[in-house]
């Protein structure tokens, strides 16, 4: 490749060239949410860095399978120790809905939510409680190496034996002796022989609402085996990336490093690439600290540090005018500044339509085109990259009030390099287009249901007509015993 693309690892600690394992295939896996409450701003952070480099991947002609994971179950209150209520649980008693209400309702408002910011779906989305049989399998694998052990129907991860054969902390740079001396008063709780140990398998107590059987108890498996499980599954026991918000660098990614090495013996990850937090007011924004704004909020405009309602796409530019790997404190003035820029980019591509051509050309195409790549090389340097962007639409403005010239040919070039960027790389679209999508979905749906209504009045004449006017347009209709399907012809 002539300019390859380097990405920060968070294992070496240092850019690294990225050299897939199975070129042109590339596996990424990158962790969900945990879907007991409605999304908020830290959340996509997370899904747009992520969609950003599926895209760019995508763009420059890998095949990429894109795993994205749904928490469901094991995602215990307090993370480090792995003791308190499982969320999910604690939310179904909360709403007097059964767990699995609560995975489904967020899981589609977290799915609704990164469809208006324009993000791709991934390749897969599985869910931990449908992978419970790969996840007792993989106990199996890290018993029988020894690298765990049973205590009265629950299975903890043995980091005392792991840290003889590997080293447990390569990622996070922390020693397990520094760690033990700082978790003393843990000692002796749930069983478990050393402080350090986590669970793989926990025994539910007779409360416990979700739980499973097992040949060492009915209960759950931990939180940190799904994505070693799910990983080594849709990916293999070595694949590409692994991505993540930084807040899971540690115990999360580091124990399923550990659990993925004692099961396979072999490197699990290649690159690990972390996105930082979004802060309020200098503070991380989170749900454990109560100061998280949702996404329906900043849509609706409805929440006391919100000046008005700002738009998905709004978001997104809000969020790729910082380097994924900086933090972002939150403001209205960032947003409304945001807003200002997006639009001027969006004029220049209309006006980018209207630009004639000439017979000679004053303007230096090349100059921002490879600038703006070599950013986006350089560990996606979103945010220098749209500053090349805007180089362009300067020359943009300028073409247009007649300044400067063209040639046909570096128009043509020049508008495959705008929305090649702006459109395929960055996903910023005007958000009428992604709206008029959306509203056309439900105008058919519409149609469809006064069309069954027509049908159960036995009015078939109606029925039949608005069937073949839709076959006209291209949206043929499939009658099935659950409802009417509608698909596009091909």
């Amino acid at each position: 490749m002539e300019h390859p693309l380097f990405l920060y690892n968070s294992l070496t600690r240092k850019k690294d060239q990225f050299i897939p394992l199975n070129p042109p295939a590339v596996g990424l896996y990158v962790c969900g949410p945990t879907v007991y409450s409605e999304p908020h701003l830290g959340h996509v952070r997370m899904a747009i860095t992520f969609d950003i480099l599926f895209r760019y991947l995508m763009h420059l002609g890998y095949k990429v399978r894109y795993i994205r994971n749904i928490t469901d179950v094991g995602h215990l209150e307090d993370e480090v120790a792995g003791t308190g209520e499982d969320r999910i649980s604690k939310k179904a008693k909360l709403e007097q809905l059964e767990p699995m209400e609560v995975v489904q309702k967020y899981k589609l408002v977290f799915q609704d939510v990164l469809k208006t910011l324009n993000t791709l779906p991934p390749s897969i989305e599985p869910q931990a409680s449908g992978h419970i049989i790969e996840q007792q399998e993989m106990i199996d694998k890290i018993m029988e190496n020894g690298f765990a052990y049973e205590e009265e129907g629950s299975v903890y991860f043995d980091i005392e034996a792991y840290n003889k054969k590997y080293k447990y902390g390569k990622l996070s740079g922390r020693k397990v002796e520094d760690m033990l001396s700082n978790t003393r008063n843990l000692d002796g709780q749930s069983g478990k022989r050393n402080p350090l140990d986590f669970a793989l398998w926990k025994k539910a107590s007779p409360g416990h609402i979700m739980q499973w059987p097992s040949k060492w108890s009915r209960g759950f498996p931990g939180w940190h085996l799904e994505c070693s499980a799910m990983g080594t599954k849709y990916l293999g026991e070595t694949f590409d990336i692994h991505g993540g918000g930084m807040d899971l660098l540690f115990p999360h990614h580091e124990c399923e490093i550990a659990q993925s090495t004692a099961a396979n013996g072999k490197e699990h990850v290649r690159y690990w690439v972390h996105n930082n937090m979004i802060t309020i007011e200098g503070q991380k924004m989170a749900r454990s600290l109560n100061n998280f704004i949702t996404l329906a909020e900043l849509f609706s405009g409805k929440h006391e540090k919100l000046e008005r309602a700002y738009s998905p796409m709004n978001i997104r530019f809000f969020i790729l005018q910082a380097h994924y790997r900086s933090t972002i404190d939150f403001s209205n003035e960032a947003l409304q500044a945001s807003e200002k820029g997006m639009q001027r980019l969006f004029k220049a591509m209309e006006t980018l339509e209207n630009i004639k051509a000439g017979d000679n050309t004053t303007v230096d195409i090349e100059s921002f085109s490879k600038k703006c790549y070599e950013a986006l090389n350089d560990d996606l340097n979103t945010p220098i990259a749209m500053a090349h962007l805007f180089d362009a639409v300067k020359i943009i403005n300028l073409l247009y009030e007649g300044k400067e010239r063209i040639l046909e040919s570096d128009l043509i070039r020049l508008k495959h390099f705008m929305y090649s960027v702006t459109r395929d790389i960055l996903g910023l679209v005007p958000q009428q287009e992604l709206k008029s999508s959306d509203h056309e979905e439900s105008l058919v749906q519409m149609i469809i249901d006064l069309r069954l209504q027509a049908r159960k009045n036995k009015d078939f004449s109606t029925s039949d007509l608005i069937r073949d006017k839709l076959a006209e347009m291209g949206i043929l209709l499939n009658d099935t015993k659950e409802g009417t399907t509608w698909e596009m012809e091909s």
